[in-house]
């Protein structure tokens, strides 16, 4: 090894490093950004801060690879000298807070590079320095209150986050989050179990409209309920709108149906483990992705699946429910996630005429990653150039994907390459669910299914397949689409009926003829191909106007229109009155 070539190593380690840090300088901006997008109330700018949170490690990733292919094209040639340039870079980075950031920083672009393999082994040492939740204690501020909570200490909350914007009334916010409290956490009577300390972290958290403060009520042997106030910013300045106690309606807000959160507060580990305190339903993986850390929560998921095999021993199977007749869905038994690969070719029960192949549905599915999921879509992790051991997967499985999915897998000796690898949060399909449902519950979730297709419109987002089977129910009754093959924007369906026709007439309708989607309002119900009458009824009743052509125009109008959705992530019964002054 001579001079030069060391001092080139050294060269690109430290341009490598340079690159991370600008690119880690700007990621941790956005936050900041978003705080005064809130308090200037520019909904828009809040929606155009979460999309380019979102592609801002993408494009470092890409631009800083093609210099380096094009600066130095020996070391781009050859990857056993990258080594050199890992070891350089690892030792400098060594101590820093980030360093798990800056590793995968640092993976990337070697795979981009030489269009390596993404290895879970790769990424095995980032497990061992934050695996307890212990690490989040120094993070935490602590109000004692026993069975008390006085007016005076939930000020001092909602002044942990200093805003140039006022409060509307401050005094009168505390007064209700106390008499909201008090119901919720049993503080109105002594003889009830009562928290013994609110502990938040300091922090705002941003998305879209609101604002949020995000703590927890603590109570003996380490059991925790949320304490989550939700803020808006009125005409008048600053109120609570709402007081969250509840861990089902907390895991819908910090669902991955919604976008990202900003969070000013760059201790990453401990806020994860902090919401998985609260919400431990939610895979800690999704925890990194909901507050912007996707990458690391891509590291943290495949850890996730590695351990879920390795507890468990029991190989990935095809996913419950009706086959798709794009992808392939399959997962471990118990596990809390599915994974997806689209088949070469669509099977015979394909509505759509022509398929355009692969690479037109995986940029479906990172749309919808890259948007505001509007409450209503599941996010997708999409990992490429992935290796996974056979033994991961059940012989019949094994069979499925080398047959019907070719193009996309192959195997290599004892492991599986995936050139792409959907993964998802795991839920019942639609249809199965109701198949073993009580009467409320399956009502409960067919109203769901109407608010989820209208919060899809909201977001420029039409399934042109509405068939139930594209959408899942989670375990607190919430209704997603999570398979994104039919996908169109919304302001580009052509909205049409044939409710004005006369009985008898035999003619084909104009609208038979026009190119591009059409789509019948009056025919919705009948899409979703469930036999359930009664069932149906209720969504009719409950969804009237999703039948009309009126209220599908309209929502095309706002869109056009370049209006802000509005989505409520809780329910109004949680929503503070000056019954709870």
């Amino acid at each position: 090894m001579d001079d030069h070539t060391s001092t080139q190593w050294d060269i690109v380690a430290d341009l490598v490093l340079g690159e991370f840090r600008d690119f880690y300088g700007q990621f941790r901006e956005i936050p900041e950004f978003s705080r005064l997008a809130f308090e200037q109330r520019d909904h828009a700018r809040s929606l155009r801060l979460s999309g380019r949170r979102l592609q801002l490690y993408s494009i470092s990733i890409r631009d800083f690879s093609d210099r380096i292919k094009r600066e130095y094209p020996v070391l781009a040639a050859d990857e056993s000298s990258w080594e050199m340039v890992e070891r350089r870079y690892l030792e400098s980075v060594e101590g820093e807070y980030a360093a798990d950031l800056a590793m995968a920083y640092l993976h990337s672009i070697r795979r981009k590079i030489y269009q390596g393999e993404w290895r879970v082994n790769d990424y095995a040492s980032y497990r061992s320095k934050y695996e307890t939740d212990d690490v989040m204690a120094d993070q935490l501020v602590r109000y004692e209150i026993r069975d008390r909570l006085s007016v005076q200490t939930v000020q001092e909350i909602l002044a942990m986050e200093a805003f140039e914007v006022p409060y509307e009334d401050i005094s009168r916010d505390a007064r209700r989050i106390v008499g909201r409290a008090y119901r919720n956490l049993g503080l109105e009577s002594r003889l009830k179990e009562a928290p013994l300390v609110i502990e938040m972290f300091p922090a705002g958290f941003y998305r879209n409209r609101g604002a949020y403060m995000v703590g927890r009520a603590t109570f003996d042997h380490e059991r925790y309920r949320p304490f989550i106030i939700a803020l808006l910013n009125g005409d008048n300045g600053l109120y609570v709108d709402a007081l969250i106690n509840s861990a089902t309606y907390a895991h819908n807000m910090f669902s991955s149906t919604l976008a990202n959160f900003h969070v000013t507060n760059f201790y990453y580990h401990e806020l994860c483990r902090f919401l998985r305190s609260i919400m431990p339903m939610r895979p800690l993986g999704l925890h990194y992705s909901t507050v912007g850390y996707n990458h690391l929560g891509k590291v943290a998921v495949m850890n996730e699946l590695e351990a879920e095999f390795e507890s468990g021993g029991r190989p990935m199977v095809v996913a419950p429910g009706k086959p798709g007749t794009v992808a392939i869905g399959f997962c471990m038994p118990d596990s809390a996630y599915v994974l997806k690969v689209v088949r070469d070719k669509p099977t015979g029960g394909y509505k759509w005429g022509k398929f355009d192949g692969v690479p037109s549905v995986l940029r479906k599915y990172t749309r919808v990653h890259e948007i505001n999921r509007t409450d209503s879509m599941l996010d997708a992790i999409i990992f490429y150039n992935l290796r996974l051991s056979v033994s991961w997967f059940s012989g019949e499985l094994l069979d499925q994907l080398l047959e019907y999915a070719k193009e996309s897998v192959h195997l290599d000796g004892d492991a599986l390459v995936f050139r792409y690898l959907i993964v998802q949060r795991r839920l019942t399909p639609l249809p199965v669910y109701l198949e073993n449902a009580t009467p409320r519950q399956a009502e409960t979730a067919m109203v769901n299914l109407g608010y989820c297709i209208k919060n899809n419109a909201a977001g420029n987002i039409f399934n042109r397949d509405l068939d139930a089977r594209n959408y899942g129910v989670t375990s607190y009754l919430k209704v997603y689409l999570y398979d994104y093959d039919a996908l169109e924007d919304l302001t580009d369906v052509k909205i049409r009926t044939n409710t004005d026709r006369i009985d008898g007439e035999e003619d084909i309708p104009d609208w038979y003829f026009e190119d591009g989607v059409v789509f019948l309002p009056e025919e919705l119900v009948a899409g979703l191909c469930l036999p359930y009458r009664e069932l149906r009824r209720r969504f009719e009743a409950e969804h009237p106007m999703l039948l009309t052509v009126e209220y599908w125009e309209s929502i095309q109008r706002d869109l056009q229109a370049g209006k802000v959705p509005v989505v409520s992530v809780y329910p109004d019964t949680e929503r503070l009155t000056g019954n709870d002054a």
